[in-house]
């Protein structure tokens, strides 16, 4: 259980073993983190470490790795909040129920699962809501600033077609030593130090996993840091070059990239497979009123709901979009043109596949905001051409977005006040 007060230090703890007393071991902007909740944090982990059969890393750098990891994740929840990034019950709710789906359970034998594994639901559901927040908060970061050009799709897909390699798939595990922007001549050697340090006790064999989650800033770090199969084209041509010449089993070098020191494991690869793709697509077009600094998650939800009432009254919906959707596609009418599984993101995706054809939905969440969608009409196609275009952008936006993503993080972490109490409070 998450604590939100702090204990006296003259008074007994609670029976749960996890500290004699709590208080605060780090400030968080206007927020603390405290002993006990560091603590649970811990406990979690090391259970979670221990069951895949991963010897934990010694208790100071779990601890420092660990509050480091609530650090950043605070900040970002901290910056949803600011700009009114929410997930409702309803929306929650079918997430759990994925979740259950995908561990081929029933919602309530999900629970029960849980509970006999001693995991808190209440606490289980508000690390979900938190997740998803993260997630979409990290899309729109992505969304805003990465684009992918036709010109690189063309070379993507050439570059498969005329390489040896172009056409593999790559499962690797990874350590990142993040390399924070600006950084000095002695903060790029002291990090490149620790970044030679974790490659050492690799050599030693030291499990990949125990030195991810010591020395690794990924948030990966505390699950072993593999990554899913991916094409080698996502990963850049340096990455690229170097899988490229390794067996299974092997150790790169480190590595250094704008974001900081990479060691990479090469766990397996295997031919990409390109096969026939024939699949239902969906003729579409929505209206999108944006969350962002100016608009919040209730105004938008508001102004989608006012928007829904005047085309149910005979609004044409062609012409609302053109006047009041925040989307590129306003001009349009808000056509999206055929769109295909995977195209739009799940919470988009799930409402579309929902209607019929004229059929107008009600408001709809998404990370971009709020939406109401129309379903035009559907057909079979042929996509395989297609389909090899859209994973490449994909791949191509991925390899982007991990750049975004930790320039962005940079950022937040550098604008936060934080303030560490480990002077004052030594670690039990």
């Amino acid at each position: 259980m998450l604590v939100t007060g702090i204990v006296n230090a003259d008074e007994s703890s609670s029976d749960k073993g996890i500290s004699s007393v709590d208080y605060i071991v780090a400030v968080v902007n206007e927020e603390v983190i405290t002993r006990n909740e560091l603590n649970e944090v811990i406990a979690e982990t090391t259970q979670q470490l221990l069951q895949k059969g991963v010897q934990p890393p010694d208790k100071e750098a779990m601890e420092t790795q660990i509050l480091e990891t609530i650090i950043v994740k605070r900040i970002q929840l901290q910056r949803a909040k600011e700009i009114g990034l929410t997930i409702n019950e309803s929306e929650l709710d079918e997430t759990i129920r994925r979740i259950a789906e995908e561990n081929k359970l029933s919602v309530q034998a999900f629970y029960s699962a849980l509970e006999k594994d001693g995991i808190n639901f209440t606490r289980f559901r508000n690390d979900i809501r938190d997740e998803v927040i993260l997630v979409r908060l990290k899309e729109r970061e992505v969304s805003n600033q990465v684009n992918v050009t036709e010109g690189e799709v063309d070379n993507f897909l050439r570059t498969q077609q005329t390489s040896s390699v172009g056409n593999k798939e790559y499962l690797i595990a990874h350590i990142l030593v993040v390399l924070p922007e600006h950084s000095d001549a002695l903060q790029i050697e002291e990090k490149r130090k620790r970044a030679e340090m974790a490659l050492a006790k690799l050599r030693d064999n030291v499990e990949f996993a125990q030195v991810a989650a010591e020395y690794s800033d990924a948030e990966d770090n505390m699950k072993g840091g593999v990554l899913d199969w991916r094409p080698v084209t996502q990963m850049g041509p340096r990455f690229a070059e170097i899988l490229t010449a390794m067996q299974p089993g092997e150790l790169s070098p480190v590595i250094q990239s704008p974001i900081g020191f990479h060691i990479l494991k090469l766990l397996d690869r295997r031919a990409q497979e390109v096969p026939v793709v024939i699949i239902n697509q969906t003729h579409v077009r929505h209206i999108l009123i944006k969350v962002n600094e100016l608009t919040s998650e209730n105004d938008a939800h508001q102004r989608i709901i006012q928007l829904k009432k005047r085309i149910d009254s005979g609004a044409s919906f062609p012409e609302t979009a053109k006047l009041h959707s925040d989307d590129s596609s306003a001009s349009a009418g808000g056509e999206l043109g055929w769109v295909s599984p995977g195209d739009t993101v799940p919470d988009f995706e799930s409402a579309m596949n929902a209607l019929l054809p004229g059929q107008i939905s009600e408001p709809v969440q998404s990370p971009f905001g709020w939406h109401l969608i129309q379903v035009i009409e559907r057909r079979t196609q042929n996509v395989s051409d297609e389909r090899q275009r859209q994973v490449a952008r994909q791949s191509i936006r991925a390899r982007k977005a991990d750049v975004v993503i930790q320039e962005w993080l940079h950022e937040l972490r550098d604008e936060a006040y934080i303030e560490y109490r480990f002077e004052e409070n030594k670690f039990d």
